[in-house]
């Protein structure tokens, strides 16, 4: 394998001359000789001479139009680490600057920055240290970490997860802080493809069929801006693309929505002569399109503190397809593609005066100041994390002490960093003096005052407004505490309804045998799993009365309770109607799946109009059947003491068995719940449905069934 494979010097000196033909190339062309020299003999995994890989590393770096000296480092990066080359013969052949450059990097690859947690601290302190003396240095080892992921097939299994997790919780995020937008997206699509590669085919074909069914929509929107442009006198360049897997598929996670749901899989850039012109460019998209509230931000007024300007904003079309845009100048996209690097960036053969470029030195200073002040190594690492991984707000408490946010954050994040306890007891904030609501961001500089009162508790509804891990973590434990009574009660019910049916009282001394049988730690154990269906009432029963547990006789089998099978045929019940004994069936057949049988009246048939051969005739056994089949109640009842247990006697009275429970909603007056009961057949749903239509604490029933709800008690 190999040496054909690995990019000629006249080629690189080539690279480098399109945008700085006053590069120096008997100095590049002498870095390579000596870089091709020291590393002869060495291979790398994949079977190629090692020297490749700093070529390589050279090469994505004249993408990003950088100086001789940062090239020349990249070529040299592993002589010192890996061959007999010396700092000083460095120094002496290619100059202070240079050895420097390559000592920087050198020290940058013995760090192991995925250690354990106080060492992985120690060394992230030596990581800005060395980014702190020149930033190069972190350009340049991030450029080599793109190439070894972008060839990390050649490593052992475990070696590619280890640097799959290192680049997705340091390096990339690390390039996205430096405002190296192209290069963030790249590692964390290479590493998703380590970490988890069938997410991202999954994400990959759902593209593909997504292109199949609605044509190049990158083409046509792309047409349409240009279109718009052209018509509001715009001189403008457009360009779409699909985002990338990982970026889509996290907004999936954090949205928790399914790919067909997510809007702005599609990006579009429109890349502008004035900063003038931008604004006049957002004004004709805005024209076409609707704009999505909340999703415009304005980075041409406001930068980000990498120097980052752009316009943003999302417009959806006619058919409600979501498309985010970015509005830029070329030396604001400039930036953008480079982030801080654009300080050394050439552009025409002279270093680029791009006004939007942000000094180095001012940016890694800011960085380093913050954690410099950090004495604890646990408190440094959360900070450096922060860092990286978003901007920053900083608060005041009533007193004036600082209180240090991620950007984006509630008063419940601040309540939680404050204490654990302030935060499970919130009931409100004040900020600079005004009550506010517990989902307003908070801003840099702003004053927080927390309300908090007795008796409070975390709400589910806090977890979508928190946004650090700390708050999210307290308010998750307390909802388990909270959904444990809440599970222990209901399980209570559950058990003497249960214990009732087979004339039994539900006694301490039942349930501890229940437990003990069961193999769980007591009985407040076993209620807590009654109540979260995780056991059923009949399971209860069962353990401590064994003969008591209904007769079956002479009832039907459900294996052959439905009649117009072929033989060796199996069935199973639609979930989306739950068709019950009695009911007038359809099946529909499924190639290695057998029948599946549906109400006649169920909505999801309406699908297979067109594919009559799948249908076939079936009617259920007119025998008596065991109470198996399950069937789903909407129960909208009083908040009143007693009435949840009165409403499970009544279930058991009517010889139904309570298999789950589940509130939907929780108001001061009233609870609606779902209930899913074991019953014979339709009669028996329909006996019960009255029975609880009758009682004065049930303000409405209905059976629930997918996408549609069918009243079906008789009044």
């Amino acid at each position: 394998m190999g040496a054909d494979r690995m990019i000629a010097v006249e080629d690189l000196i080539a690279l480098v001359r399109n945008y700085n033909p006053k590069a120096n190339a008997d100095r590049i062309a002498a870095a390579y000789d000596y870089g091709l020299r020291m590393h002869e003999g060495q291979f790398r995994h994949s079977g190629e001479p090692y020297f490749s890989h700093p070529v390589a590393v050279a090469a994505i770096l004249t993408e990003q139009r950088l100086d001789d000296a940062t090239l020349i480092t990249a070529l040299l990066h592993d002589t010192i680490e890996d061959t007999k080359a010396s700092y000083s013969e460095v120094e002496s052949q290619f100059g202070h600057e240079v050895a420097e450059l390559v000592d920087g990097v050198t020290k940058l690859t013995n760090l192991q920055l995925s250690s354990t947690e106080t060492k992985q601290a120690e060394n992230f302190r030596k990581l800005f240290m060395a980014m702190s003396k020149d930033l190069r240095v972190i350009l340049v080892k991030l450029a080599d970490r793109l190439h070894n992921m972008r060839t990390i097939k050649s490593m052992r299994p475990e070696k590619q997860v280890q640097k799959a997790r290192e680049t997705m919780d340091i390096y990339a995020p690390l390039a996205g802080r430096m405002g190296m937008q192209w290069m963030r997206e790249e590692l964390e699509d290479l590493s998703f493809r380590v970490l988890n590669a069938e997410g991202r085919q999954s994400i990959i074909r759902r593209f593909i069929t997504l292109q199949r069914e609605t044509g190049d929509v990158i083409q046509r929107i792309t047409g349409d801006m240009r279109h718009e442009l052209e018509q509001a006198g715009i001189e403008a360049e457009v360009f779409g693309r699909a985002k990338k897997p990982y970026s889509i598929w996290r907004k999936m996670q954090e949205k928790e929505q399914g790919f067909s749901r997510l809007s702005d899989i599609y990006g579009f850039r429109i890349i502008t002569g004035s900063e003038e012109d931008c604004y006049r460019a957002l004004g004709a998209i805005h024209q076409r399109w609707r704009a999505v509230p909340g999703r415009f931000k304005d980075y041409i007024s406001q930068p980000k503190t990498n120097g980052y300007r752009s316009i943003h904003t999302t417009v959806s079309g006619r058919d409600g397809k979501r498309v985010e845009v970015q509005i830029r100048t070329r030396q604001m996209h400039d930036v953008a593609e480079t982030g801080v690097a654009a300080h050394w960036s050439y552009r025409d053969g002279v270093r680029t005066k791009n006004p939007f470029a942000v000094d180095p030195a001012k940016w890694i200073s800011g960085l380093t100041e913050q954690f410099d002040a950090e004495e604890d190594h646990e408190d440094f690492l959360e900070a450096v994390k922060l860092e990286m991984y978003s901007d920053q707000v900083f608060c005041f408490t009533p007193k004036g002490d600082v209180v240090k946010l991620p950007r984006g954050a509630t008063p419940i994040d601040y309540a939680y960093a404050i204490h654990t306890r302030i935060g499970g007891a919130c009931v409100g904030a004040k900020v600079d003096g005004l009550r506010v609501p517990l989902w307003t961001r908070l801003k840099n500089g702003q004053s927080v005052e927390i309300i908090t009162a007795e008796g409070q508790t975390p709400q589910a509804s806090w977890l979508d407004i928190a946004t650090t891990g700390k708050a999210r973590t307290a308010i998750r434990r307390a909802l388990r505490e909270v959904d444990r009574e809440r599970f222990v009660k209901l399980g209570r019910e559950l058990a003497r309804a249960a214990f009732e049916h087979v004339g039994r009282k539900s006694t301490d001394k039942a349930l501890d045998t229940a437990a003990k049988h069961l193999r769980l730690k007591n009985r407040k154990e076993l209620l807590a799993r009654l109540g979260s269906a995780e056991l059923t009432a009949h399971d209860v029963v069962q353990a401590v009365y064994p003969d008591l547990a209904p007769d079956e006789g002479d009832q039907i089998s459900p294996r052959r309770a439905v009649i117009g099978l072929s033989p060796g045929q199996s069935f199973e019940r639609a979930p989306c109607c739950q068709p019950l004994p009695g009911e007038r069936i359809v099946g529909i057949t499924y190639r290695g799946k057998g029948v599946v049988v549906h109400a006649i009246d169920c909505e999801k048939l309406s699908e297979y109009e067109e594919q009559p051969e799948r249908w076939i005739d079936l009617h259920w056994h007119s025998g008596t059947h065991p109470a198996v089949y399950g069937a789903t109640l909407d129960l909208t009842i009083g908040n009143d003491a007693g009435v949840l247990g009165r409403i499970c006697t009544l279930i058991g009275e009517k010889k139904a068995n309570i298999s789950d429970l589940e509130f939907v909603d929780r108001k001061p007056d009233f609870y609606r719940l779902i209930v899913k009961v074991e019953l014979r057949d339709i009669e028996q749903l329909l006996s019960l449905m009255v029975t609880l239509e009758a009682d004065s604490d049930v303000a409405a029933v209905e059976r629930f069934r997918e996408k549609t709800k069918v009243h079906t008690a008789v009044v």
